[in-house]
């Protein structure tokens, strides 16, 4: 018999498994106040009927659903998520019930979400094959299952950088994620259940000029320094050394990822540089510069856009659906990439997923950042 983990992208990849051994079952309650809402109680299995649901939706007309179960399956969570929002519902989760792995997925239907925390649990699965899955197939369906998970959680405005925080605990642990992180990640949309979801879900605080005294954020320098040195940084791992400033250029040498190197001039798009009594050319994207600010290490940024103007990168960055930030580029323009920071293969898979669902644009690229001075937007 084939047993196996997969480290994935994926927190909640529950596909695996043996037969749960409770469905979901449905009860209608009401607030002290009177506000009728569904508690959604059990596993979610593959087999479960939502049209049960669907038809106590449409005949109770409950403001909120909330949740008490463990998880299970993922697409039946996913399913009933969607179910959730083509209601026009909200979610809302107390910590004496539980939402973990599979349900936090389908406490993300609401159009607004409320949750104590401690209330909603996410981990990283483990995925264990009794029928002997080959392991090809079963990495297919790992990733297959992963950029679902990506591409819904986008669809229902929730970052995408909540899998990296889920990927640090194992399939038999849970992670009960803070008020802070439910907010910083929009898994949540308000802070208390029930009470505060009962106003209106675009509902936003007015805001006020700064009064006198009152600091105020300074504007981010724009200032490009003056790249004298840098290490290499390749994503093949080790960069071609050109005789002249062009990719066709005969290549004199080879320097592998972190050979230091000497800025001696910048032609274009080229840096002439000197390392170990080698003298030539490497293109700008294939060096990062130690007068940049931007992190170093083997990281990748997704980046969907770019612009010559901060204020134009800034607004698109500010109407996006998901999470953004805007970096200033050597060359003086502003790259707009997702939030976060992802490994080489986790960003493809995240790029993929979003590109799939339209969320970002089709020449979305995956890169090393070498040319990103710092970061200029948003926090």
């Amino acid at each position: 018999m084939l047993k196996f983990s997969l480290v994935m992208t994926a927190a909640w990849l529950g596909i695996s498994v043996c037969q749960a051994s409770a469905t979901l079952a449905y009860t209608v309650q009401q607030t002290d106040a009177g506000t009728k809402f569904v508690m959604v109680e059990g596993t979610f299995e593959f087999s479960d009927d939502l049209t049960q649901l669907r038809d106590l939706l449409i005949r109770e007309h409950p403001s909120f659903i909330g949740f008490d179960s463990p998880g299970g399956n993922v697409a039946k969570a996913i399913e009933l998520g969607r179910m959730i929002r083509s209601f026009g519902l909200m979610t809302f989760q107390v910590r004496k019930a539980e939402c973990a792995s599979a349900c936090s997925l389908a406490f993300l239907g609401g159009t607004a979400r409320s949750a104590e925390p401690g209330s909603i649990g996410v981990h990283k699965s483990s995925f264990s094959d009794p029928q002997g899955m080959h392991v090809d197939d079963a990495v297919s369906a790992v990733q297959q299952t992963t950029a679902e998970i990506i591409g819904y959680m986008s669809e229902m405005g929730v970052d995408p950088g909540l899998l990296q925080l889920s990927l640090s605990y194992d399939s038999n642990d849970i992670r009960y994620l803070s008020g802070s992180e439910m907010r910083r990640f929009r898994v949540t949309t308000q802070d208390t259940p029930v009470r505060v979801a009962e106003k209106a879900p675009d509902a936003r605080p007015a805001v006020s000029a700064p009064q006198p005294g009152q600091a105020v954020k300074a504007l981010p320098s724009l200032n490009v320094p003056i790249a004298r040195d840098g290490i290499v940084r390749h994503p093949k791992g080790v960069a071609p050394l050109k005789a002249t400033e062009s990719v066709d250029a005969k290549t004199v040498s080879q320097f592998g990822n972190g050979t230091k190197v000497d800025i001696l001039d910048g032609r274009g798009d080229w840096y002439r540089v000197s390392s170990g009594g080698r003298v030539g050319y490497l293109h700008y994207t294939w060096v990062r510069v130690a007068q940049f600010e931007e992190g170093e290490g083997d990281g990748r940024y997704v980046q969907v856009k770019s612009f010559s103007s901060l204020n134009e990168a800034t607004a698109f960055a500010h109407r996006s659906s998901v999470p953004l930030a805007v970096h200033l580029a050597a060359n003086g323009w502003f790259a707009v990439t997702l939030k976060d920071v992802y490994a080489a293969q986790e960003a493809k898979d995240v790029a993929g997923a979003l590109k799939a669902h339209g969320v970002i644009a089709k020449d979305s690229i995956v890169t090393l950042g070498n040319t990103y001075v710092r970061k200029v937007c948003c926090d």
